[in-house]
């Protein structure tokens, strides 16, 4: 019997993807523009904390946003009435962006030679878009109390590949069995360098301290 012939399509596509997503990050640093990735699950509170972070910082810089969703227009909505200029993003099915796709997304974006942060609001998962280097500067995800502390256990890579973990509805922590001393050794086991950053969208918690590390940042990239 004939030998089968295999390839391996996953790391062509990742190589790929890797060198678009460094190409795209040098650009972005010409213009001095900073691209955050944020990352999470499904209503962990991405938007919400958008809209937070947005009412910090408006006054300090512009910023524009990416909104990744497999259909719907409504977190681009809700983020274009802070002010901030937003696009939805529709991936057609797929539950990740890569760098082309972010790519595209910039152009539809246009930001202007001001324009000093964007930001993209990726899919909701916690598996796929851990995988695929988008050309951001820098990635954050959202762990919300309700999903567990042990999540960075279970996701791996998300935690991995993350600089900073924002541990959201700390408002919640008296109703949920969440600890979060082992959730902060969990992220640094992955990550012994994230920035862990326990917040509340709702009302705000924990957002200035985060806006603040964030606006350092972009002074020291666009610098």
């Amino acid at each position: 019997m004939e030998n089968v012939k295999i390839l391996e399509i996953k790391q062509s596509v990742f190589a790929n993807n890797d060198a678009q997503a460094e190409k795209l990050r040098q650009e972005l640093k010409k213009r001095r523009i900073y691209l955050l990735n944020l990352m999470s699950s499904p209503g962990s509170g991405k938007t919400t904390t958008l809209t937070r972070l947005i009412e910090a910082l408006r006054d300090e810089m512009r910023i524009g946003v990416m909104e990744a969703d497999i259909d719907s227009d409504v977190d681009a909505k809700t983020i274009a009435a802070t002010g901030a200029k937003a696009i939805q993003l529709h991936t057609g099915g797929m539950c990740h962006l890569d760098a082309a796709m972010t790519r595209q997304g910039l152009e539809g974006l246009e930001p202007g030679d001001d324009t000093e942060l964007v930001i993209l609001e990726n899919v909701g998962n916690l598996v796929c878009p851990a995988e695929f280097d988008t050309g951001a500067v820098k990635n954050a995800m959202i762990l919300s109390v309700p999903e567990g502390h042990d999540k960075p256990l279970k996701y791996p890579l998300m935690f991995q590949v993350c600089d900073v973990v924002l541990i959201n509805k700390i408002d919640v922590l008296p109703y949920f069995d969440f600890d979060m001393a082992k959730c902060t050794e969990y992220i640094h086991m992955r990550n012994p360098n994230a920035k862990v950053f326990p917040i509340c969208a709702r009302t705000g918690e924990g957002i200035d301290a985060f806006a603040a590390w964030l606006k350092d940042e972009v002074t020291r990239w666009r610098g």
